[in-house]
């Protein structure tokens, strides 16, 4: 399969999962937690990344910050599993939740700092394209961060759900910048 087609599933897998997500109460999903394996799965496709840019300095750094938000992703949605898990048991899961708020070793890398690492490799990634496709490239870079602060801060689903939908859109976008040139160009000489 194309390393672009893997990077467009992701997106669409990643944003999918973000449709669960701003729906609220996820323990109502009962015989499989679909927003989490979706997200699992898109994480893990968005490695493709990775690999469609040309090589440079920064892209090394976007692909490292990348793979390891990917792996806190991994982590993360581990994690989320077992809350979910507990179904309606709510003092068991109250109890793991604070077994994990003590366990710095485990709430840093994969709750609070680690699954932002995969916003800010796909933003770096974007940083390189500021010049010639500055537009999608700020979509991510803007998106990235707001569908962190729209969770954690504003606690709005629906913002959160927009902001990673414009994220998604510049990094489909940035993907296909090329096609997207050269029919803009056909068009205005078919008009000129």
């Amino acid at each position: 399969m194309q390393t672009r087609t893997l990077c467009i599933l992701g997106l669409i897998f990643f944003v999918t999962s973000y449709i669960f997500f701003s729906q609220g109460s996820l323990s109502e999903q009962k015989h499989i937690d679909l927003a989490h394996w979706f997200n699992l799965i898109g994480a893990v496709l968005l490695f493709s990344f990775n690999h469609v840019f040309s090589k440079n300095k920064l892209n090394s750094i976007a692909s490292v910050l990348t793979t390891l938000g990917i792996i806190a992703h991994v982590g993360l949605c581990t994690i989320d599993f077992m809350m979910w898990s507990f179904g309606s048991n709510d003092i068991g899961r109250n109890e793991l939740r604070e077994q994990i708020n003590n366990t710095p070793l485990i709430l840093y890398p994969f709750v609070i700092i680690g699954p932002s690492l995969l916003f800010i490799g796909l933003a770096t990634h974007a940083l390189n394209f500021i010049k010639t496709n500055p537009i999608s490239s700020l979509m991510v870079i803007i998106g990235g961060p707001f569908v962190g602060l729209s969770y954690f801060i504003w606690n709005s689903g629906i913002l959160m759900l927009v902001s990673c939908i414009i994220f998604a859109s510049g990094l489909a976008i940035l993907l296909y910048r090329n096609e997207i040139r050269n029919m803009m160009n056909k068009n205005s000489l078919i008009k000129s």
